[in-house]
C-alpha cells in the first residue's frame, strides 16, 4: 500500500518558521510531481507550491518569497520550509504526489494532512 505521511506541523508565533516533511512508503517506482496544498478554516484547498522530479519549483504568490519547497528523490521525500509565517498561513497542509507504482499504475495520492497554526 502506497502512503504519503506529513509531519512537522504545529503552533508557531507570527514571524516564526516551520519545516514540513512528507515521506512516501510502499511499492513506488517513480514520483513525478510533488506538491503542497493547504486548506484554511472555511476556505477551499489551494496549491502552495509544487516541484517536478527535475527540481523546477512553482509557488503561490502569497508564499513565493517566504516558503521553499524541496525534494529528495532518493528518499522519496518532500519538504516545505516556511519562514516569516503569518496568521493567514494557518491551515491543514497536505502532501500531494503524482506517482507510479511497481504494478505500472499511475495516480494521484494525498497525505492525511498536518495542522499549522500561526498565532501569538
Amino acid at each position: 500500500q502506497v502512503q504519503f505521511v506529513e509531519s512537522g506541523g504545529g503552533l508557531v508565533q507570527p514571524g516564526g518558521s516551520l519545516k514540513l516533511s512528507c515521506a512516501a512508503s510502499g511499492s513506488i517506482s517513480d514520483i513525478y510531481l510533488l506538491a503542497w496544498y493547504r486548506q484554511g478554516p472555511g476556505k477551499p484547498r489551494e496549491l502552495v507550491a509544487r516541484i517536478t522530479s527535475g527540481g523546477s519549483a512553482l509557488y503561490a504568490d502569497s508564499v513565493a518569497d517566504r516558503f521553499t519547497i524541496s525534494r529528495d528523490n532518493a528518499e522519496n521525500s518532500l519538504y516545505l520550509r516556511m519562514n516569516s509565517l503569518k496568521p493567514e498561513d494557518t491551515a491543514v497542509y497536505y502532501c500531494n504526489a503524482f506517482a507510479a507504482v511497481t504494478t505500472g499504475n499511475t495516480r494521484n495520492y494525498w497525505g492525511q494532512g498536518t495542522q499549522v497554526t500561526v498565532s501569538s
